[in-house]
């Protein structure tokens, strides 16, 4: 079947879509499957119908039609919690963990490309295939799961736009105020979605190319050393005074509500899921794009890195350096010049904070919508989904406006929390994107099945060695150890039982293929 028109509906748009018989899953499809289903508004691509099952040829204008959500998507690669990792592995490692930084954001473009091809083949999004494969029970923890992680991402997200504010109004405004300032960005994101989806993503792509443009300045500005650099990429190397931030290159490239936006954003064509042909072309038009914004962002980050490693690495503030001071230190380093370095940075820092916000916001809608079924209008869902996090971040402000190092530890916290749910985003997807009753031929094959459940389990194991460490430097009590320790089994225990319905599923394909 084929989609249906889009229709409007209370001031949200509407597109009825259905999945191919071949695609749907084992469990019963309930009555409300049939019910229409709450889409961003997509965009026509498919011009005229094709004669048979053979792939068009590449083509310039069709790639321009299908890029945005890729971009939309490299956002994750770009946050501020990112940024400052970047910064402490440059001041604290130098060039030496610049090939970490290469292949972690590899595994992570891998993650999104599999996100891609679960919304593209399906028609439907993350959360609402969990919602349909899983029972009550267990969506109801993955969405708290994935709602903890935007939550902990936002209050990074929302801090660092605060600090840029902070640098930019030459501390006038406190971050508090900032804070209040960047959780206005979801109506800005509500008045560019109404004008269309190619609206908001060339509102995104000025953010990131604000981003590129201000990092690119100062690396140009610090001169970074090349050979340096180059060896970094190419030459792996690893000691024990860099095996944490090592751990934490690693553990912030995946976001896992961003796993979850992918899927939704690439549904923004129209794709008919029936036309095999046509489902192939959007996942190559959309893979080739997926490329080059990782690419983009891995410069971002490879710059911010090196200009860090050039003016701090080997000195006293390598190790007190952070988000909130590293404007000021970066001033006192270089000096002002035509256009001080400090604003500089202050200007990237805001571009990535308002961009990572504004699709953490994006992705709200689609985790609450798609694991709860919600069907309510844009702006209360909006409203909902950003006062989530909103609420906590303006507490965070002005509870660790105290001083900088409280904003590092709070750093480090939510880290350990996001990185404690991106199992719970991984292991659906790509439990998911191997079941060929959901993905029919677009299931991955078993060569690329044991690579992403190889890359999955060394994220894993690297986010448990920091959860790990951190807990046994900061649990002290009787109290708080039995509680971590109930709390720790129970989320084993959990993730045991999402790892074995991987089992479950291969074996249904092994039936599926015994009887065919």
């Amino acid at each position: 079947m084929v989609n249906s028109p889009s229709s409007e509906h209370n001031g949200v748009v509407e597109i009825n879509k259905h999945v191919p018989e071949e695609r749907e899953s084992n469990r019963l499809l309930s009555d409300d499957d049939d019910q229409v289903k709450n889409k961003i508004l997509a965009i026509e691509i498919d011009r005229a119908d094709a004669a048979d099952e053979v792939v068009p040829h590449f083509s310039w204008r069709k790639l321009w039609e299908f890029t945005g959500p890729g971009f939309l998507m490299s956002v994750a690669f770009l946050d501020p919690g990112n940024l400052e990792g970047d910064l402490q592995a440059g001041a604290i490692a130098g060039y030496t963990l610049l090939w970490l930084l290469m292949w972690s954001t590899f595994m992570g473009l891998l993650i999104q490309l599999l996100s891609l091809r679960l919304g593209v083949a399906t028609g439907r999004h993350l959360a609402e295939i969990c919602r349909e494969e899983y029972p009550n029970w267990a969506t109801i923890l993955l969405w708290l799961m994935a709602e903890v992680a935007l939550i902990g991402a936002d209050i990074q997200e929302v801090i660092g736009s605060a600090v840029a504010i902070k640098i930019l109004s030459r501390g006038v405004i406190p971050l508090w105020g900032g804070v209040l300032i960047t959780a206005s960005d979801c109506f800005i994101f509500l008045f560019l979605e109404n004008y269309g989806v190619r609206k908001l993503e060339a509102f995104f792509a000025v953010l990131i190319s604000t981003m590129a443009l201000s990092f690119a300045w100062m690396f140009a500005d610090t001169r970074p050393s090349s050979k340096e650099l180059i060896i970094g990429l190419l030459l792996p190397r690893l000691s024990s005074k860099t095996i944490q931030k090592a751990v934490g290159v690693v553990g912030c490239v995946i976001t896992p509500h961003n796993v979850f936006l992918y899927s939704a954003l690439v549904q923004t064509r129209k794709i008919d899921p029936k036309k095999k042909e046509k489902v192939q072309e959007a996942l190559n038009y959309y893979s080739i794009e997926s490329y080059v914004a990782v690419f983009v962002s891995f410069s971002i980050n490879l710059m911010v890195t090196a200009v860090f490693a050039k003016g701090f690495y080997g000195t006293a503030r390598a190790n007190s350096i952070g988000l909130a001071n590293a404007g000021q230190y970066l001033q006192e380093r270089y000096g002002g010049g035509l256009f001080p370095i400090l604003y500089i940075w202050g200007i990237g820092l805001l571009a990535a904070g308002q961009s990572s916000t504004m699709t953490g916001t994006y992705a709200g809608q689609f985790i609450m919508g798609g694991f709860l079924n919600l069907r309510m209008k844009k702006w209360i869902r909006s409203v909902i989904t950003r006062s989530c996090a909103i609420m906590p971040t303006i507490i965070v402000a002005i509870y660790f406006n105290r001083s900088e190092d409280s904003l590092d530890v709070l750093n480090e916290w939510l880290n350990v929390l996001q990185g404690m749910q991106i199992p719970f985003a991984i292991i659906p997807l790509l439990t998911l994107v191997s079941n060929e009753k959901i993905m029919g031929v677009f299931k991955i094959g078993k060569l690329m099945e044991r690579t992403v459940w190889t890359v999955a389990a060394m994220v894993i194991m690297i986010n448990g060695y920091v959860m790990l460490s951190f807990f046994l430097s900061e649990v002290n009590g009787l109290l708080f150890g039995v509680v971590a320790c109930a709390g720790a089994s129970a989320y084993v225990a959990f993730l045991v039982y999402l790892i074995a319905q991987r089992h479950n599923h291969a074996e249904l394909n092994g039936f599926i293929h015994l009887a065919t």
